[in-house]
């Protein structure tokens, strides 16, 4: 048997994306510490410029604590339609060069170019082109991995951050990975990091000694995932049109709420999403969300979420919402918790037909039990 080719894939990440939007539609904010983000103590960051990057800025974070860390950043709230705009034509110049496209967010997308649409003579040389085109188009700047899998793409992206690529040839990836700290692997955050460093692992060379048996016996299936990954191993493809999983709108209050003060911002966040599931019903008529579900966040900032699939999904907004509401009741926390953060979206996508012919299951079971 012949070994399936070697894919080439491409992770390309705009650089600083809302706040170089904000620095190119307005000259006067180039050259400053931009900080896109609503003011108040309950807003966070949405992106920062490089130059507030310098002083500890960075996505996420409470908009208090990098007015804190920059006094002088200029703050502009964020504009999606704007950011959705430039997304779409940085899209198209994707579009060129293959249809695999995975989209991650507005400002970064995976692209499968082991057979494109025009031959450069290859991966990197597409990658600049692709680079360049977004530069001259948009008056922007991306930078691109370029790999024979999606894990290392994204890794070697942000290897010549800004406005930069960087390649992983097969015969680099062993000695490229053994050094690489294990908080840069994809799912590795804080906790699990301080999990591997009470076994000496911080590295990649770390986690391939140690061995995948024993890496599955302490974490499971994830374990052996990490091993992998410390090899660069990943097959997963390039997943075009990846289909929507969950349609949701969320809020953080001006100030903390007691639960029995929520439905009505429940009910404002349900009209949203809704009108999202609408949208996303458009576009794909034949996948419906059965599952109804409310995240809230407490002042202690702990995360619950709460879920109902019913027998039949919700027939209109206001059936949502109501079942949104009502989600309250299994939150199970004392009376006097106060929340920050609500949060209401659709899941559990299924196809209509499956979900007609369930419909029509339960009701044949029913009209059994009545006759």
């Amino acid at each position: 048997m012949s070994e399936a080719p070697q894919r080439k894939i491409i992770h390309v990440d705009m650089d600083a994306f809302y706040a170089s939007v904000e620095q190119r539609d307005d000259p006067s904010l180039r050259g400053k510490p931009v900080v896109v983000a609503w003011r108040g103590a309950r807003s966070v960051v949405c992106a920062a410029s490089y130059e507030a990057r310098v002083f500890g800025v960075r996505s996420a974070m409470p908009a208090v604590r990098a007015e804190r860390l920059c006094p002088q950043a200029v703050f502009v709230p964020p504009d999606f339609l704007r950011y959705k705009a430039v997304s779409r034509q940085v899209r198209g110049i994707f579009e060129r060069h293959t249809n695999l496209i995975e989209p991650l967010s507005l400002d970064e997308a995976y692209l499968d170019v082991s057979a494109p649409k025009h031959d450069l003579g290859s991966a990197t040389a597409i990658a600049s082109s692709i680079r360049d085109a977004i530069r001259e188009e948009t008056r922007l700047t991306a930078s691109a991995g370029i790999a024979p899998n999606k894990f290392l793409a994204k890794i070697a992206s942000d290897w010549n951050k800004p406005d930069g690529q960087f390649v992983l040839k097969p015969a680099m990836v062993d000695a490229f990975l053994a050094p690489l700290a294990v908080g840069k692997l994809p799912g590795v955050g804080k906790v699990m990091e301080a999990k591997l460093a009470e076994l000496c692992i911080a590295t990649c060379a770390d986690l391939r000694a140690f061995g995948d048996d024993s890496l599955e016996r302490r974490f499971g299936r994830w374990g052996r995932r990490l091993h992998e990954l410390s090899l660069g191993i990943d097959e997963r493809a390039v997943q075009p049109g990846r289909p929507t999983l969950q349609v949701s709108a969320e809020d953080t209050f001006e100030q903390d709420l007691p639960l029995t003060a929520l439905e009505l911002h429940i009910r404002r966040l349900a009209a949203k999403a809704w009108a999202g599931y609408l949208r996303e019903r458009q576009r794909h008529p034949e996948r419906i969300a059965r599952t109804v579900v409310l995240k809230l966040k407490t002042a202690d900032f702990r995360i619950l979420t709460r879920s109902l699939t019913a027998n039949a999904p919700p027939a209109c907004e206001t059936a949502f919402a109501d079942a949104a509401c009502g989600l309250r009741e299994r939150v199970g926390l004392p009376a006097g918790t106060r929340f920050r953060l609500a949060g209401v979206g659709l899941a559990g996508f299924v196809d209509a037909d499956l979900a007609r012919a369930q419909d029509d299951l339960f009701a044949g079971a029913r009209g059994s039990r009545d006759g």
